[in-house]
């Protein structure tokens, strides 16, 4: 098939699923065509059957901000017509899904592709449920061929907030095992001595509570000989380095910024701690997972659907910094239970979020949105005629 993507090519959980999907549909033979701001941010070198194009948004004295949205539609329809796509699978409602929809009803009838629409939680948590994006959001699941989400949990709130008139599917997010083989050599540039790694990573947005990580983290110095791993940026950094100082364990943090290959990093890691106030998935846990690294997380939204509390690691109320702190000090001074947490985890992430298994569940949702039997509005030549 012909696949066109659009995500946000930031670090964030939706553009790298976004990124690692069409990697991996690319190599099962599809032909694939981003359509972004900028180069996706796990998509590097040269990839068989990828392309790339990126959207010019030009600013005018007219525009207080350059008008983006209706650019990426008219990439999207340009790229859509160029190389006669059959499905663009959108991540992230706003504004990715309505730009899609628009470039779609700009195309004559037999050059119109079957849009999937797949969710990730802010989009619908937080953007999409604001009072300004609300109808837009809503309207933009309405006429998508098809909606996903990343979790059960984000299934349920959707359908709750917007009582969509067809269902939600729930599609996970899925790892590349062979790339986490939970091997590193990078941990003696890390820490000094025999100290111990937790690490956090993520995109420091308020929604991660990087100071929670911060004062938990304090808890788990006080008794244990430990470094804390900032992976990302993000606004939120800079409140995360204010909280260290007013605790005086600056000098026990370091911050290493966005990280390409986390593949590298995570092994170096006793602990991961991701502490947010609710996640639609989980992307680091998973990957953490699939490094034999045990996880403290919070017991908030999809989470609960990757981690098993007390055998991948432990789930906490959110804002609970003692248990956080008393959690990370059983793991991290007990390695027998760490070893057995890895393990375990290890073995979730290998048979139940495998690449295999959920790029098929994608390929087969396209399959079916080209049926021209389908509930949606493809082109009208036949399905087989594409493929």
């Amino acid at each position: 098939m012909r696949i066109g993507i659009t995500c946000h090519p930031t670090a964030g959980g939706s553009g790298v699923l976004a990124t690692e999907l069409g990697i991996a549909l690319a190599k099962r033979g599809h032909t694939i065509h981003f359509v972004t701001s900028e180069p996706p941010f796990r998509l590097t070198g040269y990839q068989q059957n990828i392309f790339s194009h990126y959207v010019d948004s030009p600013s005018y004295p007219l525009f207080r901000t350059p008008p983006y949205s209706l650019a990426l539609a008219s990439k999207i329809a340009d790229v859509a017509e160029e190389f006669d796509i059959d499905v663009w699978h959108v991540h992230y409602a706003i504004p990715n899904a309505a730009a899609a929809l628009i470039a779609r009803d700009m195309l004559p009838p037999e050059r119109r592709f079957a849009l999937v629409t797949t969710l990730h939680g802010t989009d619908i948590t937080l953007v999409g449920s604001d009072p300004s994006f609300y109808r837009i959001t809503r309207y933009a699941m309405e006429r998508s061929c098809a909606v996903t989400a990343v979790s059960n949990w984000l299934k349920d709130e959707t359908e709750r907030e917007f009582e969509l008139s067809k269902p939600v599917e729930t599609i996970y997010n899925f790892i590349d095992f062979d790339r986490f083989q939970g091997k590193s050599d990078h941990r003696c540039h890390l820490v000094e001595g025999d100290e111990k790694i937790v690490m956090h990573i993520s995109n420091f947005r308020p929604v991660k509570r990087v100071t929670d990580v911060v004062r938990a983290f304090k808890k788990m110095a006080d008794q244990v000989n430990v470094r804390l791993i900032m992976v990302g940026e993000g606004p939120e950094k800079m409140a995360a380095v204010g909280v260290a100082k007013q605790l005086g364990i600056a000098d026990h943090i370091r911050y290493i910024g966005n990280h390409e290959s986390i593949e590298n990093l995570i092994p170096c890691a006793d602990l991961v701690f991701q502490p947010s106030e609710h996640e639609s998935f989980g992307l680091v846990p998973l990957e953490a997972m699939a490094c034999g690294v045990p996880v403290l997380a919070t017991a908030s939204g999809g989470i609960t659907e990757v981690i098993e509390h007390g055998k991948s690691g432990y789930l906490t109320e959110v804002g609970d910094i003692e248990a956080m702190a008393n959690y990370g000090i059983e793991i991290l001074t007990d390695p027998a239970k760490a070893r057995a947490m890895g393990q375990y985890g290890r073995e979730i992430a290998r048979t139940r979020f495998n690449q295999d298994t959920i790029v098929a569940q994608y390929e087969a949702l396209y399959a079916r949105m080209l049926d021209p039997l389908a509930d949606c509005e493809p082109r009208s030549a036949p399905a087989s005629a594409r493929v």
